[in-house]
């Protein structure tokens, strides 16, 4: 039996997180026991290219095949033939089928006929990964699943789903205290993050998932925001994860983001070079480091991609006991 996953980081596939993910596959800084979910949001380049990575790379990973958010759906409708979605759309359906690539879905209205349309097709219900987060759709689940169970089943610990779903569970829980503007997270810069990779197994699941450090609230446009915000997750003394927001100062309007960019990441920096080393060095810190120096600017997609592959590696490197 290949080493089973015990995190599973839970992103909506925008183009950042797809970036930070395909160079976390490349690097090969996941470890073995992160597997990553993406809820595709759009039929997109970059998400065929990223799945062709992970299976390149022999990397597992899941991808939700009737995602909740976003216009995956729709697009995969609309493909208009001899487009280049239709070739997006083929090179997806055949990287789907790769062992790599776990089958998964959600719970919720279309799952039924996704389900027999699997069923049909000898896809087999041991191999997927199943998220549960809707009460309504629990009798469905133990209908379908009642005698094969899922590979992991995702689902809040919550008893009306701790009662319905009853084995290779995956704890799915939001941990990141999002605020309504960047700035707001000056209040509290310093806080708690999760404990849940010391607990669950005597909670009697077999993995873990969160949202990292973007959380669970998808907003389709971004905008330009008047701080500059990056959060860091580290280890505090008692193996708890924390989380550290370093936020801009220049917050009174939109103008030059290089300049609040500066800003934060000279806080960062400040904060990394104290003696010892409040966290691990990884790639996407390293990066920010970097940009630190140099004074260079990366863009704001630029500083999520990073802020989620620094806390994707960090848990690579301690699940891994490295």
């Amino acid at each position: 039996m290949e080493d089973e996953a015990m995190y599973f980081p839970y992103v909506r596939g925008r183009q950042y997180e797809l970036l930070a993910l395909r160079e976390l596959a490349t690097n090969n800084l996941l470890g073995d026991y992160v597997t990553p979910i993406i809820e595709p949001v759009k039929l997109s380049p970059t998400l065929v290219n990223v799945m062709a990575e992970f299976i390149k790379v022999k990397h597992p990973i899941s991808i939700i095949r009737n995602p909740a958010v976003g216009t995956f759906m729709s697009d995969w409708q609309d493909v208009q033939e001899q487009s280049k979605e239709a070739g997006y759309k083929q090179r997806f359906s055949a990287q789907y089928e790769d062992s790599t690539i776990i089958k998964s879905l959600i719970m919720q209205r279309n799952a039924k006929s996704l389900l027999e349309f699997w069923d049909k097709h000898g896809v087999n219900k041991a191999d997927l990964l199943v998220i549960n987060t809707d009460r309504d759709y629990l009798d469905l689940y133990e209908n379908a699943f009642g005698t094969t169970v899922p590979r992991y089943a995702l689902m809040p610990d919550e008893s009306v789903f701790r009662r319905k779903v009853r084995h290779h569970k995956v704890l799915l829980d939001d941990k990141f205290e999002k605020q309504d503007r960047n700035a707001d997270y000056q209040e509290t810069e310093d806080e708690f993050f999760s404990d849940d990779h010391l607990y669950y197994t005597e909670d009697g699941f077999i993995g873990f998932s969160d949202y990292s450090v973007v959380g669970n609230e998808y907003l389709e446009a971004g905008f330009a925001p008047y701080a500059v915000a990056i959060h860091i997750v580290y280890f505090a003394e008692d193996k708890t994860l924390r989380v550290r927001h370093f936020v801009s100062d220049s917050n009174e309007d939109i103008t030059n983001p290089a300049m609040k960019f500066y800003e934060a990441v000279s806080k960062l920096a400040a904060w990394y070079n104290a003696d010892p080393h409040p966290v691990e060095m990884t790639l996407g810190l390293q990066t920010f480091l970097q940009h630190y120096e140099q004074q260079s600017y990366p863009g704001l997609g630029t500083v999520k991609k990073l802020s989620l592959m620094h806390h994707l590696e960090l848990m690579g490197k301690y699940l891994s006991g490295v």
